[in-house]
């Protein structure tokens, strides 16, 4: 038996337990337990090079546990009388017609910072790393660069906004 296999074998059972307790569901469990196994399997020979196969193995298990809570948001259905009405949802969505040209006259770092954090999804520490900024210098930058953009936003586009700060009304401008 190569490695992956021999150590599966020994400390599958344990896992299998450990997901189940914080899991609380059977098939869930075993839906980690394959993810987990997967990650092994993709380290190749890198995998019979760890000191203690238990420890990665579990490191990996709360690694992907944590990954999955982080990213399984339950929703809730608001009542009624909570939905917002369709022409302010609309204002909104609408609001994107403005949004391409206001990018396209910020700065670059402000335009990339908007970019790759808020429009692409790019993690600030993903950014900071690949700018060769502290993760505070890119927070800060970001914080700055959206501030700049709504300014000129609410300039460019004439935005107005209601008492809780929610735009209500724009002109479109592309």
């Amino acid at each position: 038996m190569n490695c992956l296999t021999q150590a599966w074998t020994q400390h599958a059972p344990q896992l299998r337990g450990w997901a189940r307790h914080r899991l609380g569901n059977t098939t869930d469990a075993e839906d980690l337990l394959q993810d987990i196994f997967l990650k092994a399997l993709r380290q190749g020979e890198r995998f019979c090079a760890v000191q203690n196969a238990r420890a990665w193995l579990f490191e990996v298990a709360r690694n992907t546990l944590a990954d999955r809570l982080r990213v399984a948001r339950e929703t809730v259905e608001l009542p009624e009388d909570l939905v917002s009405p369709a022409e302010e949802v609309e204002t909104v969505d609408t609001l994107t017609t403005c949004l391409s040209r206001v990018l396209s006259e910020l700065d670059s770092d402000d335009r990339d910072a908007i970019t790759q954090c808020d429009l692409q999804g790019m993690a600030q520490a993903d950014y900071a790393q690949a700018r060769g900024l502290s993760l505070s210098a890119a927070k800060s930058r970001l914080q700055r660069a959206r501030q700049r953009m709504k300014q000129h936003m609410t300039i460019a586009c004439q935005m107005q906004f209601n008492d809780v700060g929610n735009v209500t009304d724009f002109v479109p401008r592309s």
